[in-house]
């Protein structure tokens, strides 16, 4: 086996690529059990972003919160939560991540600190300065490192006002805040082009006072880096940042988009030279760090794992009429 050249340890670059791969085959999964109208609901596909999530999340404890899109799946399964019981969530069935109550948009599980996805567009952003807030207090008390608290925004979101308010609002109180944008190139239908008037969302955070930082989402190694420095400061109190992660892809804004608005051969071309897993694999097993046997072992349990979470997901019993009002408000 070659020497290391990676910032990773061996083991940790193969949790990356399960994680990485656990993503992928959720979401393949899922694009075809939608299209045989085995899922209820409204689905969003994470798949083509798995570095994203992955680089951010290997740096974050189950303490340290983060705020998530509709397009949730991907920010979930990097957290730790469960995809089991994520599966039988998307389902809507009981046992399911909010035993079955939540869908595909809402997925929550608080123990990971993964406060939910969100259907609504930039919601996630002031949900993040609170739990901030509370980090840096917490902090203050105990004299050590920060929790940190992350924000996951698209395209789309980065626009609204709620987004841009938060940016303001963490850097007037210092937070240990870390908002991402996630540069797919589409807001819905919309080109990033056409919608955006800035080059890069980095130079909407030099407005608030915030550094920022642009990265190719699609390169695991290069987000893990800047996501690191990024949350280290926060933890030791240096504040809020913002992380634009310039990515693709791989389906429709959602499950059943015709996807006109993309050129002529863009998807293919994307699947070919943009994808986050080829690149991984690609410089792993060329440095000698991995082998493609190993790699390959991982795909082999990975898909076990998805068959299981589909025929448990289908096995499970869906929530009675005697849930409907649990989970509703919290008891002290």
């Amino acid at each position: 086996m070659a020497d290391n050249p990676f910032p990773q340890s061996r083991e940790q670059l193969l949790q990356a690529y399960r994680t990485m791969r656990t993503i992928r085959e959720f979401e393949e999964r899922l694009h075809i059990d939608f299209g045989r109208g085995d899922i209820p609901g409204f689905v969003h596909l994470y798949a083509g972003e798995e570095a994203a999530a992955t680089g951010i999340m290997m740096h974050l404890k189950d303490g340290d919160r983060i705020a998530s899109t509709h397009r949730g799946h991907g920010h979930c399964i990097a957290k730790g939560v469960d995809p089991v019981a994520m599966m039988k969530e998307i389902y809507g069935k009981k046992g399911g991540s909010c035993e079955g109550k939540g869908g595909s948009m809402h997925i929550a599980d608080l123990g990971k600190g993964m406060m939910g996805a969100n259907g609504i567009l930039g919601a996630g952003a002031p949900l993040v300065c609170g739990a901030a807030l509370a980090a840096k207090f917490r902090a203050q008390t105990t004299g050590g490192p920060s929790d940190v608290a992350i924000s996951f925004v698209g395209d789309g979101a980065s626009n609204q006002g709620t987004f841009l308010e938060s940016l303001n609002l963490a850097a007037v109180w210092n937070l240990p805040a870390i908002f991402v944008v996630e540069n797919n190139g589409y807001a819905e239908s919309t080109s990033r082009d056409y919608g955006v008037a800035v080059d890069s969302y980095v130079d909407r955070a030099a407005g608030f006072g915030l550094p920022g930082v642009t990265v190719d989402g699609t390169d695991f190694f290069a987000v893990y880096e800047a996501a690191g420095e990024i949350i280290e400061r926060a933890r030791r109190g240096g504040g809020p940042a913002l992380l634009e992660c310039k990515m693709v892809r791989f389906y429709g804004h959602f499950e059943g988009d015709a996807q006109t608005y993309r050129a002529p051969g863009e998807l293919d071309d994307i699947r070919a030279n943009q994808d986050c897993l080829k690149k991984f694999a690609a410089a792993v097993t060329g440095a000698g760090v991995l082998t493609a046997a190993e790699l390959q072992a991982i795909d082999r349990e990975v898909l076990g794992l998805i068959e299981r979470a589909v025929a448990e997901a289908k096995a499970a019993p869906l929530p009675t009429q005697a849930d409907l009002l649990t989970d509703v408000y919290v008891t002290y």
